[in-house]
């Protein structure tokens, strides 16, 4: 969709106005029993992502003939920001009951929100799945999006499914194209049960991802409301109960401080599961792999070494085999590489034989230091 070559005026709310808003919208959340927020590329901005209608934005710089001056953060590299921060300690808390999102940057996942509780309508950069085959789903810790290089609607990625064989195609819906079914009618579900429809950096402009707000601002008899909270004006602007003016991290810092629920700081989580299968009394084989919250395969593992092995496998499944006579309780120290978007260091576990258990991992990329507890992880 074409933006003008003019930016729309962005718009701010005075700071007495601002505080009398967010605490309107402070009381309504706490009153609600089924909220939702709508989420656009203006709450990735303060993490270094460009946006798409805003002064600097892709598809005004596009218009105007220009590209940007500004160098944009890899979004492998870029820190969910507070108002993301803020979506997950809402999640946390049982007030956000579900997430619909426009942005495919992949960090409403990686700050922290369940894999039920979103719906990705335009999908996710990190995320491919086995679309014509099982269905089964791969998160990376990598760009995993095809080429394009003979059509646009070409999603194959060029890898293959670990379960059937067949083809992995990437999540991102180009213009023209249909939106996935499932996110799509959970979104207009959850939207249709909403009392309460908070948008936040979202010109609500690309149907039909726009018009899920405006399924809760019709719901009969004011059952629904809708809040905006936007810099330039939206086609929704009419229909909102509360517009406030202001930058998404702004509104959403005084609103979550007038709920007193504390905004986390980002910390990088990770699932870790290990297996040991042991051939006889002298030969094994010890496998390592990533996982999400629901057991969905995730890739962030770059290789792994054993003690004493100078050799590291590189490529999944990450499976070291070895001879040595092993007890139950005896402990198997396999070093771990990461991706590393985040600075990452290497990480070694210390797997205990004969213990069936997986691995939280927390990096806190502001101390540059790992945490790791034994706990269980889920394996499709």
């Amino acid at each position: 969709m074409a933006a003008p070559a003019t930016p729309a005026e962005e718009r701010y709310d005075t700071p007495a106005d601002l505080d009398r808003k967010t605490s309107e919208l402070a009381a309504l959340i706490t009153k609600s029993k089924h909220f939702i927020v709508f989420t656009g590329a203006g709450i990735s901005t303060s993490a270094g992502i460009a946006d798409f209608r805003g002064p600097t934005g892709v598809w005004t710089l596009r218009a105007q003939g220009r590209s940007s001056q500004i160098q944009s953060v890899n979004t492998l590299q870029a820190i969910p920001t507070p108002t993301h921060m803020a979506l997950v300690a809402l999640q946390d808390a049982n007030i956000l009951t579900h997430l619909v999102s426009q942005n495919c940057d992949g960090l409403h996942r990686r700050s922290g929100i369940l894999p039920g509780r979103i719906s990705e309508l335009h999908g996710n950069s990190n995320r491919e799945t086995c679309a014509k085959g099982c269905g089964r789903e791969y998160l990376r810790d990598f760009r995993a999006v095809a080429t394009y290089e003979k059509t646009v609607h070409d999603h194959r990625t060029g890898r293959k499914c670990a379960v059937c064989g067949g083809n992995l195609y990437d999540t991102i819906v180009n213009f023209g194209e249909y939106l996935p079914e499932k996110p799509l009618a959970d979104a207009r579900e959850h939207a249709a049960k909403a009392d309460l429809c908070l948008v936040l950096g979202s010109s609500l402009t690309v149907p039909p991802a726009c018009d899920i707000p405006e399924i809760t601002a019709k719901r009969r008899f004011g059952k629904g409301k809708l809040v905006i909270v936007n810099l330039q004006e939206t086609p929704l602007d009419e229909r909102a109960g509360l517009r406030i003016w202001a930058r998404a991290d702004e509104a959403m810092g005084k609103v979550m401080e007038k709920l007193g629920v504390e905004v986390p700081r980002f910390v990088l989580r990770r699932r870790l599961a290990v297996e040991v299968k042991s051939l006889d009394a002298e030969r094994h084989a010890v496998t390592l792999r990533g996982v999400d919250v629901d057991g969905t395969p995730v890739t962030f593992i770059q290789s792994v070494r054993m003690e004493g092995n100078r050799r590291a496998v590189k490529t999944e499944p990450f499976t070291i085999s070895f001879r040595r006579k092993m007890e139950p309780g005896d402990k198997i120290d396999v070093e771990v590489e990461f991706m590393g978007h985040y600075g990452e260091p290497n990480l070694t576990i210390s797997h205990v034989y004969g213990s069936d258990t997986g691995y939280l991992l927390e990096y806190d990329p502001s101390t540059g230091e790992w945490k790791v507890e034994k706990g269980e992880v889920a394996v499709q």
